[in-house]
């Protein structure tokens, strides 16, 4: 018998790094069920989300100005 069957809490189980990546890009497109943000709000670390956004952020950015440098031909 499980810990939930017994009426125990178990802590959630935690997203890996690409779970966690995949959640900030749909935040970033703005398009996100409400319960898998329920479910991100209960199995997301932290320091991973920040960590990822900030990534996403940076490869972003990068990407922006290596099309305008491409487009501009500088």
């Amino acid at each position: 018998m499980s810990d939930a069957d017994r009426g125990g809490n178990t802590p959630p189980q935690r997203a890996g790094f690409w779970a966690t990546l995949k959640a900030v890009l749909w935040a970033f497109a703005g398009i996100r069920r409400r319960d898998d943000y329920h479910l991100d709000a209960s199995s997301l670390d932290p320091k991973a989300v920040i960590f990822a956004g900030l990534l996403a952020g940076l490869v972003f950015v990068l990407t922006l100005v290596a099309v305008v440098k491409f487009v501009v031909g500088a």
